[in-house]
């Protein structure tokens, strides 16, 4: 076999691309990375990139923070891989379990660890459908969640996710009901008062539990703010309206965490930036800083309760990973938590938050920039081909990934979804890395929007 010789033309010959816009890998070639230092990336030709999506969200302490490394190395040296089965785990599972409990919103409560989102999503679903059923309610398991949120890609995950894509495998399964996006700007009705907007969602979500009926509904998950559907912050007062009608009918909701737990919406949790309480949480991506692959199913103290009544009435929860609660994974995660809380990231958030949202203020100026949102260190331009009317531009014309592109093409990386641009770039960001990002973006806008407008 006759092994091409590029960088690109290997990773094409060889990789299969989750993800990726292919007519553009086809057309541009791989960027193929080799190395980070801080918030930037650097490819095999020795280019550097501004990476404003933090990796995947989750690379939030940059790309060579000393004491991460420090500390993955030295608990490879010291014990580098076991499990949590059969009444075993490490020292460092157990820390973090307490580190992880005693820095939620509960008071107690107890954790399971994954690999990654995914299955953290799709571990507790099967939690909810193992408790019902338990309780004698086996009928209990539909589950809710939002138009164009997502949470995960296994089969149960994607399921909840409400993205059409996923129609090529035939999912969602049945039994997951998806509810209207929370996104006043491109959902509410003419005339329509932003208030009007969620209670019209608070009327669809219980007209929905009562023609389903409650006692087959297992359970509501919601992202504080849905990021791979956009970056879409829930309208004024939302989680307020919603969670009164899901406790009145005993369904638990668990606020899917993955990408703004520990620091991206400027607290440690998006429910404490939305001023809410969840029955679970659940984690992964700044979890470890993308410096291991984890996840962690977070349960408040009712949930922990009903959970273990049901391990003990059968003597096991039948159901784990290999690598659940990894040491490695569980040392990174113990000292990421420190990093962000304690090393003055989650403050840079806070400070920088405002640079941040005027930066996008003065861009959504632009006659083809409908929206700007977002919060903290996550935030979206949405480009349209009409201001007055949100039209948006034709499909065909991939306006969000040319942008893309051409930021790529000026050092930096941006995040195309939909007809949106997605920055959410490290915690380490400073003042003037904020300034090359808008910069550079800002050309890429003008360039494109030329050649589209």
């Amino acid at each position: 076999m006759n092994k091409p010789q590029s960088w690109e033309a290997r990773a094409e010959e060889f990789s299969l691309y989750g993800f990726t816009d292919m007519p553009s890998v086809h057309e541009r070639g791989t960027v193929v990375v080799t190395h980070g230092e801080g918030p930037y990336v650097v490819d095999t030709n020795g280019r550097r990139y501004l990476d404003a999506n933090s990796g995947l969200w989750n690379m939030v302490a940059g790309f060579d923070h000393k004491g991460m490394i420090e500390a993955a190395k030295t608990q490879y040296e010291r014990f580098p891989g076991y499990h949590a089965f059969f009444g075993r785990m490490s020292d460092q599972t157990v820390m973090l379990s307490e580190k992880l409990v005693e820095v939620s919103p509960f008071t107690s409560g107890k954790v399971f660890y994954t690999n990654s989102g995914s299955e953290a999503n799709d571990t507790m679903v099967k939690m909810l459908w193992f408790l019902h059923a338990a309780e004698g309610k086996p009928q209990k398991r539909k589950i809710l969640t939002r138009w164009n949120a997502y949470h995960g890609v296994t089969a149960v995950s994607a399921s909840m996710t409400g993205k059409p894509y996923n129609s090529v495998f035939g999912l969602p399964m049945e039994g997951f009901i998806h509810l209207t996006c929370p996104h006043y700007w491109r959902f509410g009705e003419e005339g329509e008062t932003e208030e009007q907007f969620v209670a019209r969602l608070a009327r669809e979500l219980e007209e929905t539990i009562q023609r389903e009926g409650a006692d087959t509904i297992a359970g509501f998950f919601a992202e504080p703010v849905q990021g791979a559907g956009g970056v879409i912050p829930p309208a004024k007062g939302y989680f307020q309206a919603m969670l009164p009608i899901l406790k009145k009918y005993d369904i638990p909701m668990i606020s899917d965490e993955v990408i703004t737990g520990f620091g991206r919406t400027g607290n440690t949790w998006g429910a404490e930036t939305y001023d809410f309480t969840p029955d679970a949480i659940i984690s992964s991506k700044n979890l470890t800083a993308g410096f291991f692959p984890m996840g962690a199913v977070i349960l408040g103290p009712e949930l922990s309760a009903r959970v273990s009544a049901a391990v003990e009435a059968i003597e096991e929860f039948p159901h784990g990973f290999t690598a659940s609660g990894h040491p490695v994974g569980c040392a990174i995660a113990l000292k990421a938590i420190d990093v962000v809380m304690n090393e003055g990231l989650a403050q840079n958030v806070r400070d920088l938050a405002p640079r941040f949202e005027a930066g996008l203020q003065r861009l959504a100026q632009k006659p083809n920039i409908g929206e700007y949102r977002g919060v903290g260190f996550m935030w979206a331009l949405e480009a349209v081909k009409d201001k007055a009317t949100k039209t948006p531009f034709d499909g065909k014309l991939s306006v969000s990934e040319r942008i893309a592109n051409t930021c790529t093409d000026l050092g930096l990386i941006c995040r195309p979804l939909g007809q949106s641009v997605v920055l959410a770039p490290p915690f380490i960001l400073t003042e003037s890395q904020m300034d090359e990002m808008f910069e550079k973006l800002e050309t890429a806008l003008d360039k494109v929007f030329a050649e589209v407008a």
